[in-house]
């Protein structure tokens, strides 16, 4: 048996050798088991290619051509992300951009619907509970384990008492150590987030006073 641990040793150590520290200490292309791995078939920018009548790879778009996401339906209209409109922004129209802007829109431009709280909640429970919580108290896992002291507490009364289009700014652009997560949730899931919080909120600071009489009266 001991030779075999031998044998191995040694089979080990001429692998390393032959092959562990190659396309480091030498020149060399390190080998490859898998190439196809790193070695890709793909265009490289500006390289010949006879495909194309230009003779290379990279190609221009075609005249008058404008990148751009696809529109975003809010009731009869429909807005391009590009816009400086309130549900890009949570700002009124044309202050978007404007350092210092602070006249929030105040309430969601999306109707609250079952479907968009459903929503809201799939994607505050991937990106906002874990530091803010499941319930939004601030006791999410990375303060838990330490990552971080200090969370909000979205049912403290000064969140709750904030404009929606400032939440949405905040979570579109960030805040003292929260990132912005606009490249991450698009603009319609970070509305859908604002009334799943909106919801979470009322469930703790809401009173049988703000429940419709029919559903007053099912209570006991």
């Amino acid at each position: 048996m001991r030779y075999f641990f031998l044998l191995f040793g040694v089979l080990v150590l001429i692998v390393i050798g032959v092959a562990g520290r190659r396309g480091d200490l030498f020149r060399h292309r390190p080998l490859q088991i898998f190439p196809d791995m790193k070695i890709q078939l793909k265009l490289r920018p500006q390289t010949p290619n006879g495909f194309f009548a230009s003779g290379l790879s990279s190609q221009l778009p075609p005249p008058g051509t404008i990148v751009q996401s696809p529109p975003l339906r809010v009731g009869e209209q429909q807005v391009y992300p590009f816009e400086d409109l309130p549900v890009n922004t949570g700002l009124p129209a044309n202050m978007g951009r404007k350092p210092g802007a602070t006249n929030f829109v105040e309430l969601n431009p999306f109707p609250v619907t079952g479907r968009l709280l459903a929503r809201g909640q799939q994607r505050y429970t991937i990106y906002c509970a874990p530091c803010h919580g499941a319930i939004g108290d601030g006791n999410g896992i990375t303060k838990k384990i330490g990552a971080m002291a200090i969370v909000a507490n979205l049912h403290d009364k000064r969140i709750v008492e904030l404009a929606d289009g400032e939440l949405f700014n905040t979570v579109s652009n960030g805040k003292n150590n929260m990132q912005g997560y606009a490249p991450q949730i698009v603009v319609e899931d970070r509305w859908a987030i604002i009334a799943y919080l909106r919801a979470l909120q009322l469930s703790r600071l809401g009173s049988v006073e703000d429940l419709a009489p029919e559903t007053r009266a099912k209570l006991k």
